[in-house]
């Protein structure tokens, strides 16, 4: 139709005096139709020009790319004489817009997420690609989050000539689970040892637990390059995993992912060599390298060497150096060349040290935690310290440090980014414990006053057969210093099976640390305790120590402790040596001794923690060791699964614990991930230990083993724990079931 009103206009013009003088000249280029679109958009898209001859060529192209726009749904030229020559109208007529956007059949992905995912958006113009596009976008999000059954569909609904609504209808289906997940072509490393390096895993009976099971997108992506740095780590330096292949079964509603695996040849080491140094000399580099010739070659050990340069480097303020490696193979030999070229660059210092998003801490609180001052060498490792630091305060969800080199100084300036978290707490309740069965509390606890780091806390618990009442209260840089202050009073009653304890007390105590790790606290302690109702039958240990006795204390504690993270250890250890001495005034002496020591090694995503405990306390002039200061080892916090005190000392008469005057504790873990996003881990123990009359008997143990799982949840760390009782004797049950809402060891 276009062609032929243009013909028609062309031999108009032919017929007159036009032919004489050729084509037409265009004396005007007129835009009609546009509500939205800006007419200049237009025109320069327009390659017919005013003053030039009539093109019919030049208007088909013109038509072309006004249509490419995607704004148009028609595109039309019209010709007209003006002044002597013609005037071209492009009309044209637009696409509706799209006012709204709903999502219709979304039960597991909420419409927040959805819309995260979409480049469509209200406002946007009423594309078909750009619809369909999206729809394949929603679908591609649903296939990484296991879904692989759902079916997009957009709906248009007109609302009026320029405007429509969009409506993703959405039939989600149901989560399809990994039956099955194929390695091929391994030969030299089996397919139980991949799948065991990968995150993705088979569904199994504990899915709904772990959210394994599932096919997710990016975790896959990082299987691929785990595979392949698992090979590497075994000296096949050419070997290639392949993209997955996915195969869903709809009957079944399951999904076989098979991964091809190319090994090529194994690689060992033949020589390791480096250049670039000159700040340090060839031996201070070389003692570094710990890649021996000769032996497979691993990835993971280069790594770990190259690390180690880098850190030598960074430690002591070259920021920016770097240490970049260089595989040179023999074919022939199998064997790698290493070559570890070091770009040193300049020495920096630190400059500038901001900090942001702390709207309720003040600065002073998260700069004294700071490992360096403006103006000193650049360093790393104080860098990571400062991190840890700043992370154990427990103030904040999250610590980020952003270095930012000033190249032309020659420093490096530094924001500390933070995102506070509550850390105040308020709970009005009940519950049940493992130890005090039914239990009603009320704790008010502040874990940062009025945002100047303090702690206060104000509790009260009443359970069946325990209270506890208390206000305590801690400030660890007292007067500014680094120096910490506590004090507190509290009262608490609990009823034993062969006699109740009712006291109350305060204690007050002061603390230094020395250097970077370690810590030295002084308390006194004043306690006046009853002991009465003693059960007929008791032992005469607890029939001598009946009535109202006190007890005036001193305490010293030193304590290092190098942990990464105090709530959720991986790496570090913590030591501490606590000695009591009472006797100072009061009715009861004695001393009393504890040796703690606990040690955390990453093993990846995992970790072991390997912690021993030794107690000793013996009365004083002729003095006995009073009941509630003695040594109870059995529960959540000692021996799990024996109940409080079976691993120790019994009245002969009743079998009841009455605790032990020495005791020695071993416990072993081996902690995983589960959820990681939630902070959700899984945990395999052994331990052993016993409490024991005095130092003489000391003997053989008590073993038990078990599982259970650690949260660190909004409301604070939460363990559930199960253990068996390994050596069961009369009377005691085969395990136990314990929670603890508090800290972990």
């Amino acid at each position: 139709m276009r062609r032929l009103l243009l013909i028609v206009m062309f031999i108009f013009f032919i017929s007159g005096t036009a032919l004489a003088e050729g084509l037409p000249l265009v004396n005007k280029i007129s835009i009609v139709g546009l509500k939205r679109t800006e007419e200049g958009a237009i025109k320069a898209k327009i390659s017919q020009k005013i003053g030039e001859p009539v093109s019919q060529d030049k208007i088909s192209e013109d038509i072309k790319s006004i249509f490419k726009m995607g704004y148009f749904d028609d595109v039309k030229v019209e010709i007209e004489p003006f002044e002597g020559g013609v005037r071209l109208i492009y009309t044209v007529k637009e696409k509706p817009t799209i006012v709204r956007i709903d999502f219709q059949g979304n039960k597991e992905l909420e419409d927040s997420k959805l819309k995260e995912k979409i480049t469509v958006t209200s406002g946007s113009i009423a594309d078909t690609v750009l619809i369909q596009d999206n729809a394949l976008k929603i679908r591609n999000f649903y296939e990484e989050e296991g879904y692989w059954l759902a079916n997009i569909v957009p709906v248009i609904k007109k609302i009026s000539e320029d405007e429509i609504s969009l409506t993703y209808q959405i039939t989600e289906g149901p989560k399809i689970k990994i039956r099955k997940i194929i390695i091929s072509g391994n030969n030299s490393i089996s397919s139980s040892k991949i799948k065991k390096a990968m995150e993705t895993k088979e569904w199994w009976l504990l899915s709904f637990i772990t959210s394994s099971g599932y096919y997710k997108k990016a975790q896959m992506e990082s299987d691929v390059e785990k595979i392949k740095g698992l090979y590497f780590d075994n000296g096949y330096i050419k070997a290639v995993a392949a993209e997955p292949e996915i195969s869903v079964d709809r009957e079944s509603k399951g999904m076989t992912i098979t991964i091809r695996v190319s090994e090529g040849d194994q690689y060992k080491v033949s020589t390791v060599d480096f250049s670039g140094n000159k700040v340090y000399d060839d031996d201070t580099v070389r003692k570094l390298i710990t890649i021996p010739p000769g032996t497979v070659f691993s990835k993971s050990l280069l790594e770990k060497n190259i690390q180690a340069i880098s850190s030598l480097y960074s430690d002591n303020g070259y920021a920016l150096a770097s240490v970049v490696p260089d595989l040179v193979p023999d074919e022939n030999n199998k064997t790698v060349h290493v070559s570890l070229a070091i770009s040193e660059g300049e020495k920096y210092r630190i400059g500038r040290v901001e900090v942001s998003g702390n709207t309720k801490t003040r600065d002073k609180v998260i700069r004294r935690e700071i490992r360096f001052d403006e103006g000193d060498i650049f360093s790393s490792s104080k860098l990571k310290r400062t991190y840890e630091r700043i992370t154990n305060l427990q103030y904040f969800d999250s610590v980020d440090m952003v270095p930012k080199p000033k190249y032309e100084e020659k420093v490096v300036d530094l924001d500390i980014r933070v995102k506070e978290r509550p850390t105040g707490f308020l709970s009005v309740g009940g519950g049940y414990s493992s130890v005090d069965k039914f239990i009603a509390t009320a704790d008010l606890t502040q874990g940062n006053l009025f945002g100047k780091g303090q702690y206060l806390k104000i509790k009260g618990e009443l359970g069946g057969v325990s209270s506890l009442y208390e206000i305590t209260f801690r400030d660890p840089w007292f007067l500014d210093k680094p120096l910490s202050f506590s004090t507190g009073i509290y009262k608490t009653t609990r009823d034993f099976t062969e006699y109740n304890k009712k006291a109350y007390g305060a204690f007050v105590g002061l603390g230094k640390r020395f250097g970077e790790y370690w810590n030295e606290d002084v308390s006194y302690n004043f306690e006046r305790a009853t002991i009465s109702d003693i059960k007929a039958g008791a032992s005469a240990i607890i029939i001598d120590q009946q009535g109202t006795k006190s007890t005036s204390s001193i305490t010293s504690t030193t304590t290092r402790d190098s942990r990464d993270n105090y709530l959720d250890p991986s790496r570090g250890s913590r030591n501490s040596f606590t000695a009591t001495y009472a006797g100072i005034g009061g009715d009861n002496y004695f001393v009393k001794a504890l040796v703690d020591s606990a040690w955390y090694f990453p093993i990846g995503p995992t970790s072991i923690m390997l912690r021993g405990r030794f107690g000793y306390s013996k009365g004083l002039f002729d003095n006995a060791v009073p009941l509630y200061e003695r040594f109870y080892v059995g529960g959540i916090y000692t021996v799990r699964g024996l109940g409080f005190g079976e691993a120790g000392p019994k009245d002969p008469g009743t079998g009841e614990p009455i605790g032990g005057t020495t005791e020695l504790i071993f416990n072993t873990e081996y902690v995983f991930p589960i959820l990681p996003e939630m902070k959700l881990k899984g945990v395999v123990f052994f331990d052993a230990g016993q409490a024991y009359q005095d130092f003489i008997n000391f003997g053989s143990l008590r073993y038990t083993t078990g599982t259970g799982i650690r949260w660190i949840s909004p409301m604070g760390p939460i363990r559930i724990e199960w253990g068996y009782n390994i050596q069961k004797k009369p009377g005691e049950s085969s395990s136990k079931f314990e929670f603890a809402f508090g800290s972990f060891f």
